[in-house]
């Protein structure tokens, strides 16, 4: 891998792990552009989403550490009780990790023409998020499942992890910012699991396998764009400007499978 294609896929994963243009089916479409073997890269998937992690982490520090001192302290307050509901949004694709690993990573294989007609589906669930009525209610651990389910179809390439659950969350009437919140929060534990998984099952010598210069430029790329688009992210939510996403997936989409 050079440090161009470092760079491009990096900036890639962490525009698009935050904004709802589905980064799992960018890097697939950038795979496919650059002519690049994603398969052969398991460190510089690794790197660019533990970026993007610590991105997260950057963003809502002040949050995190505060549901961090509440879990902790073995107390049922507010803070402790969202805590258990961010666990229990994980179990989806927690449980897809565990039983359904083969037939996802099976989807992985530079199928264009399949991850543009998901691109549709996600240009299908933003613009749906046009006309649900804002309403300011909080998170249950019903509704917590159910944004769960649509972290855990979000591993097919071309469906939004954040459009996904951020529009399910709107449709279930959390408020904007809060919906925003909950989403880029919830993904920490099932990255952060996958990441480890895949650290412990790769092929570290591999010498098909980035070099230490691509792995700091992708990871560089990736914090900062991810950085940038976490925060502009929630302004966007905010807004309800979540139309002109839908709009640019359907471009993408169409694209792809035209390209395909």
């Amino acid at each position: 891998m050079t440090w161009l294609e470092a760079f491009i896929l990096g900036l890639l994963q962490g525009l698009t792990e935050f904004l709802p243009v589905s980064s799992s089916g960018h890097l697939e479409l950038g795979n496919y552009l650059l002519n690049t073997e994603s398969t052969e890269n398991f460190k510089f998937s690794v790197t660019v989403h533990a970026a993007t992690v610590l991105s997260t982490i950057i963003v809502f520090r002040k949050e995190i550490w505060t549901l961090i001192r509440h879990f902790v302290s073995f107390r049922l307050t507010p803070e402790s009780i969202y805590v258990y509901k961010l666990l229990v949004s994980s179990i989806p694709v927690l449980t897809v990790g565990l039983f359904l690993l083969e037939q996802v990573e099976s989807l992985f294989t530079g199928k264009i023409q399949f991850v543009g007609g998901m691109l549709l589906v996600t240009a299908c669930l933003l613009l749906l998020t046009r006309f649900v009525p804002t309403r300011n209610k909080p998170v249950t651990f019903m509704n917590a499942i159910w944004i769960g389910a649509a972290q855990a179809l979000a591993v097919i390439p071309g469906i939004s992890r954040s459009g996904s659950t951020i529009a399910t969350g709107l449709m279930l009437g959390t408020e904007k910012k809060e919906a925003a919140k909950f989403s880029f929060l919830m993904v920490l534990l099932p990255i952060m699991a996958v990441n480890t998984k895949e650290i412990l099952v790769a092929d570290l010598n591999s010498s098909a396998e980035a070099g230490v210069d691509a792995l700091i430029i992708g990871f560089l790329v990736a914090f900062i764009s991810g950085l940038v688009a976490c925060r502009w992210m929630i302004k966007i939510v905010q807004r309800g400007n979540l139309f002109y996403f839908s709009l640019y997936c359907f471009i993408i989409g169409i694209l792809a499978i035209i390209l395909g």
